[in-house]
């Protein structure tokens, strides 16, 4: 599956930004979605994933009840709601996908990868 993220910018602390990585290429829906993130000097790091069907999420503490991932098997996009944007939010934001079959709590299981987009946020 050949995914491309789109979506980052430059926000203010406090406002929202809504991610988007659209895939191509295999059945959207046989797919477990996720985001991470790298912020500059640091590794990278899960964000949120979602299953196939979009009935099951799963969020790093540090964005819990600020981002919403969600999916659109129709347009084979998923997508990250980003709200009360913190300046430590600030990253290079990837999407990726593995087998809907694999356990979506495991984090380490990705294999497909898209291009980073950027997200600053200014304090």
């Amino acid at each position: 599956v050949q995914l491309q993220a789109s979506g980052g910018g430059l926000v203010q602390a406090g406002g929202s930004l809504r991610l988007s990585c659209a895939a191509s290429g295999r059945p959207f829906s046989s797919y477990a979605m996720g985001w991470f993130r790298q912020a500059p000097g640091k590794e990278r790091e899960f964000v949120a994933a979602i299953n196939w069907s979009g009935g099951s999420t799963y969020y790093a503490d540090s964005v819990k009840g600020r981002f919403t991932i969600s999916r659109d098997n129709v347009k084979n996009t998923v997508y990250l709601q980003m709200n009360s944007l913190k300046p430590e939010d600030t990253a290079v934001y990837y999407c990726a996908a593995k087998p809907a079959y694999l356990r979506l709590l495991t984090t380490t299981d990705f294999g497909s990868w898209g291009q980073g987009t950027l997200v600053t946020v200014s304090s």
